[in-house]
């Protein structure tokens, strides 16, 4: 009897940290202490793993364990420290070999009778694992494909515990082959056929990308535009229009001509939905950028994130690195849609809590969508005064309108457009190449700052790097004399300016690229 360690991961937010967990065992009552600020749900891991331990044909130490979870002062949720613990008492209690174990990580739970579960998290987890260092991890099998797509890291899967236990004692049995993706834990020469790692599994976000296109979208020629643009330069936009007129049907199809994402950005967005539970086991990698549209009866948690006791990412974490729609944006509460204001120019949401901090990335394309009026009925029929109509858009502040890059009034479509040839419509392929030529261009010219979209240019480097030129600049100055823009709003003019300006293959904005911006900006483009 003695002291050993094993290691597991503590999630806080999207942030992994990695947990040395250290088993005690001395003669005296039999009793199982964990100490290290474990949560509910993992105090209850006490009798989970003395059922494991022993339906797995193991002895449970009759004397007094303690378990610590170090460092102490971090809070730890979840039943993902089950393995971990187990291994550590079994290897204290001198049943499996300590060394094999020592600086490994253990991440999943246990069943009653020994089975090896999945757990959410698994992704971020092993993130945080190659940071701290770690070369091997151990896994629940439903979770080796997520895990093994942290390149350079060592997965084991194993579907019980005695298969660890069996790996650890140099046992050789044919259902315990690793699908790690290289040498791993008790793995000799004669079990390495199975540590090939599987074939990367199609995104989830791919095959819901596919089910639409621009070409959908007949007529709105202004709003089709305006989606371009954005999806060139990374822009928000706002949508106003009839029921019918397209706005959801266009803001549904600006993913389709968005670019695929980068390995570190689909790692990123990954991580996140694994946090959620949203990765699907044959689905572990997001590579195209994601796509949420919150009901407006939704929750300020399940759009901005929180909760009570796990902090869990919202919509707009969900949506990082794509786009977050909030249709009939009117009817959403008020301090919902100015949470919003902060990830919009920080790139991430904040959420505190007395236990704990969680920050969860949210670098999203916002577009909302609004109908003119509250009785949404198309114009010719619509009853409402104006101070109705304008009390109902005055739910969407100021301050909110004013990060918005475009303001777009969205039009039925005519007859002729409507009963068309539908081949006349672009489709998202045509236009997806076109976006990636424009921000090849925004990425050629920013190479040498952190920043490769026009949208993430902090308005003093886009002065002070990028200055519109002297003829450029007349129609922002008549503007400012008026008092109808503000200086955040010139920032966001020159931003879309030099957006349009890459979509035309010029060099740097002219007077009419800038013209156009200000009246995207104004809502008074036609």
């Amino acid at each position: 009897m003695g002291i050993a360690r094993t290691g597991a991961v503590a999630l806080l937010g999207v942030e992994g940290h990695r947990v040395e967990v250290e088993a005690h065992v001395r003669g005296g009552r039999g009793s199982l202490n964990l100490v290290g600020l474990p949560d509910p749900a993992l105090r209850e891991a006490r009798d989970r793993i003395r059922a494991a331990i022993i339906n797995s044909g193991e002895y449970f130490p009759d004397g007094h364990i303690t378990v610590s979870l170090s460092p102490a002062s971090l809070p730890k949720r979840g039943s993902g420290f089950d393995l971990g613990i187990a291994t550590a008492v079994l290897a204290a209690n001198g049943q499996v070999p300590l060394d094999d174990i020592r600086g490994a990580v253990l991440i999943a739970e246990l069943g009653l009778d020994g089975s090896a579960r999945a757990v959410p998290g698994v992704l971020p987890a092993v993130l945080a694992c190659r940071a701290a260092g770690v070369a091997t991890v151990v896994v629940a099998r439903g979770n080796a494909t997520e895990a093994q797509q942290v390149p350079g890291m060592r997965v084991v899967a194993v579907s019980t515990l005695a298969d660890l236990i069996a790996r650890l004692r140099g046992e050789i049995r044919e259902d315990t082959a690793s699908t790690g993706t290289t040498d791993s834990i008790g793995c000799g020469a004669e079990g390495r056929a199975g540590c090939a790692p599987a074939p990367p599994a199609p995104s989830a976000s791919a095959s819901a990308a596919t089910r639409v296109d621009l070409a959908d979208v007949l007529g709105q020629e202004l709003a089709r535009n305006a989606m371009e643009i954005a999806a060139a330069g990374g822009h928000n936009v706002f949508l106003l229009g009839s029921p019918g007129a397209g706005k959801s049907l266009l803001a549904e199809r600006l993913p389709t001509i968005l670019p695929s994402l980068t390995t570190a950005e689909s790692l990123e967005v990954s991580a996140i939905h694994s946090v959620a539970g949203a990765l699907a086991p044959e689905r572990p990698l997001v590579t195209e950028p994601p796509f949420r549209a919150p009901h407006h009866s939704a929750t300020r948690a399940a759009v901005v994130g929180g909760g009570t006791t796990v902090l869990q990412p919202g919509a707009a974490s969900l949506a990082h690195r794509g786009v977050l729609l909030m249709d009939e944006a009117p009817e959403f509460d008020s301090g919902i849609l100015d949470a919003l204001r902060q990830p919009l120019e920080t790139g991430e949401i904040v959420v505190s809590r007395a236990a704990a901090t969680a920050r969860f990335p949210a670098r999203f394309q916002l577009v909302l969508a609004a109908n003119p009026c509250p009785c949404s009925q198309p114009g010719h029929l619509c009853t409402c005064p104006a101070t109705v109509r304008r009390r109902y858009l005055a739910r969407l502040s100021g301050p909110l309108l004013d990060r918005v890059d475009m303001k777009i009034e969205v039009v039925p479509a005519t007859r002729a457009e409507l009963l068309g040839s539908p081949a006349a419509a672009e489709s998202s392929a045509t236009v997806a190449d076109r976006v990636a030529q424009a921000r090849e261009r925004a990425a050629e010219r920013l190479r040498d700052t952190p920043w490769c979209v026009n949208a993430a240019v902090p308005g003093s480097e886009l002065r002070r790097r990028f200055p519109l030129p002297g003829q450029a600049t007349g129609v922002l100055s008549r503007a400012l004399e008026r008092g109808t823009i503000s200086a955040r709003g010139v920032d966001r003019i020159t931003r879309v300016a030099w957006t349009v300006a890459d979509l035309a293959r010029r060099p740097h904005p002219t007077a009419e690229e800038v013209g156009f911006a200000l009246a995207l900006w104004s809502g008074t483009a036609r």
